[in-house]
């Protein structure tokens, strides 16, 4: 059985939080499959990343968005709303990665067609195997939108 190299994928991460910034880093760091993590920390940054505009302007548009609800300057369920009413951003998978368990946020973020809604674990062991699932999923069995 011949195995197909997997071409490394172009993840934006929106969180504003330092420490799950690094711990998101380091377990991506650690990833079996290659990938390109960015980071914008807010929602502003990340919908100027998104549309290329300044310092953002190389920017690569992402495969997936890994998106925190709770940001200064522009909320996550603002930015999701956004990008999917956005005809060149649309077709781009939003997984949310937040510590709330709303059940409002949850139905929002559903509604607004984000595919994935994951309530940040508490701990490093947890929210490292979280993100270690998050890979294995969305790396290893979706087939994503070509560029």
């Amino acid at each position: 059985m011949t195995h197909t190299p997997i071409t490394p994928i172009e993840i934006l991460l929106v969180e504003d939080n330092e420490p799950d910034v690094i711990l998101t880093q380091e377990a991506f760091e650690d990833a079996r499959i290659a990938n390109n993590l960015h980071v914008t920390r807010d929602g502003v940054e990340a919908m100027a990343y998104l549309r290329r505009q300044p310092p953002f302007e190389h920017a690569r548009t992402p495969d997936v968005v890994l998106l925190d609800i709770n940001m200064p300057r522009k909320g996550g369920l603002e930015v999701l709303e956004e990008m999917k009413g956005d005809l060149a951003l649309c077709h781009i998978p939003v997984v949310v990665l937040t510590t709330s368990q709303a059940d409002e946020d949850i139905l929002k973020s559903y509604q607004n067609h984000a595919s994935s809604y994951i309530v940040k674990p508490v701990g490093f062991d947890n929210f490292y195997q979280a993100i270690r699932a998050f890979e294995t999923y969305w790396l290893s069995f979706v087939r994503l939108p070509p560029r």
